[in-house]
């Protein structure tokens, strides 16, 4: 046999079983909506189609099994045993694929409910995403939180996500990204340390002072990024601390261990109480952001759509970027370092 004729055959034999399933099901639906109404009038009214049409399928199925299924009169339509055979066995299959579809139409159309899969970054998911939780739960308490932190970007399909949390520059196209705040990258040092140390003016006065970096779950060590005379620029400076927690390398720089370059979210707080002094300001690159990203816009269930919402509007009325205070021109500082330059001490 040629390998034309095997696929002619492998294609008929594909064919006839596409059309055995389909008169099968259309069958089945008829067949389930006669003996539920006891009439193929009110069956056919239920179905929304001509009587005729719910006759001929029920035909065909019975040519197929070949058995009889109803008992027809011109008073009455009663079940044959085989007749109430082929129901008991197919019902329950019936009755599961009409509450599936209900399920997804509730899904999406429906009060909120079902669980959500939702990953972030360590440091955004600890410090934004997980105190907005129980507010959103207050208001949709019929949706389940399932929260993945983990600093490597997760994957949609294979991580089985519905939403996620991105930093820094969107670059996969796949996906649909929502900005939801600024994340200025600034490098900071503790107010001892400046004591001790000073401040770097230009980028390469780094070479001179100890610096702090972040290694991510993938092992790479993050660069630094400046913009100088209008281009951005990477630099990996040496280092006195490498560690793969950000929270490790904000509390070695609380402590006066060096220098690090953090984003915006992070150091916020500590910029406004004085706790911190940000410097190399004329070098700040562009910003960042941090996004909330989804796979598509199309039928979104009822839940992804209202954590979006919810989470979008939140996220953007915490200013957790403190911009008053931490618009930082050439030469400012914030909070109290501005106290701690202006006594010299820098």
């Amino acid at each position: 046999m040629t390998f034309a004729s095997q696929e002619r055959r492998r294609c008929a034999s594909n064919d006839a079983l596409a059309s055995t399933f389909s008169a099968s099901y259309a069958g089945v639906v008829a067949f389930i909506a006669v003996a539920t109404e006891g009439s193929f009038a009110r069956a056919a009214d239920r179905l929304g189609i001509g009587r005729s049409a719910v006759s001929r399928s029920v035909q065909k199925l019975e040519a197929q099994l070949g058995a009889r299924l109803f008992l027809r009169t011109t008073r009455s339509t009663s079940l044959t045993r085989e007749g109430e055979l082929f129901y008991r066995n197919c019902h329950p299959g019936v009755e599961r694929i009409v509450q599936a579809l209900e399920d997804m139409r509730d899904l999406r159309e429906g009060p909120p409910r079902g669980q959500l899969r939702i990953s972030a970054a360590v440091g955004f998911g600890r410090r934004i995403v997980a105190p907005l939780l129980n507010g959103f739960r207050a208001r949709f308490p019929d949706i389940a939180i399932d929260l993945l932190l983990d600093d490597r970007a997760m994957d949609f399909s294979t991580d089985r996500l519905d939403v996620a949390f991105r930093n820094g520059r969107m670059e996969d196209s796949q996906v649909i990204a929502k900005r939801l705040m600024p994340m200025p990258m600034m490098v900071c040092a503790s107010p001892a340390y400046v004591r001790a140390h000073g401040l770097p003016r230009r980028v390469e006065d780094l070479a001179g002072h100890a610096c702090i970096k972040f290694r991510t779950a993938s092992g790479r060590i993050v660069e630094w990024e400046f913009k100088v005379a209008g281009r951005n620029q990477k630099f990996l400076p040496s280092s006195t601390f490498t560690f793969n927690d950000d929270e490790l390398v904000l509390q070695a720089v609380l402590d006066g261990q060096g220098l690090a370059q953090m984003g915006g979210c992070q150091i916020s707080e500590h910029l406004r109480e004085g706790r911190l002094v940000a410097c190399l300001a004329p070098y700040a690159p562009d910003d960042r952001a941090h996004y909330l990203c989804y796979v598509s816009r199309r039928q979104l269930p009822a839940r992804i759509r209202v954590f979006i919402d919810y989470m979008t509007t939140a996220i953007r009325a915490l200013d957790p970027q403190g911009a008053a205070g931490l618009t930082l021109g050439p030469g400012a500082v914030a909070g109290k370092a501005r106290e701690v330059l202006a006594a010299g001490i820098a």
